[in-house]
């Protein structure tokens, strides 16, 4: 699985938990699925494809203000749980993150 793929399938988990578990919602409420959406399209458009760093990493901040505000809450509440949800793919987030 390429970079981009990876990063889409983390942030989607991130939203999803969020979406369920914070704001107790059965499937994607349409603000959680507006900023899956817009998470996507950045991906897509991502200029350093597969050499892509995290986004804490990034040296450019491709989200609006508002969507960064919304997604930085977001992995704040979920980054934490998917360690127990999505064990692997939060570990190698936190690795990427590191190294």
């Amino acid at each position: 699985m390429n970079r981009i793929e990876e990063e889409k399938r983390t942030v989607e988990a991130m939203i999803r938990l969020y979406c369920r578990r914070k704001e107790g919602h059965a499937g994607l409420c349409s603000s959680c699925a507006e900023l899956l959406d817009y998470a996507r399209q950045r991906l897509d458009s991502c200029r350093f494809g597969e050499r892509k760093p995290t986004c804490r990493q990034c040296p450019i901040h491709c989200y609006r203000r508002d969507m960064k505000q919304r997604m930085t809450e977001v992995m704040r509440w979920a980054g934490p749980r998917m360690l127990f949800v999505h064990p692997l793919m939060a570990l190698r987030h936190l690795l990427r993150e590191m190294f």
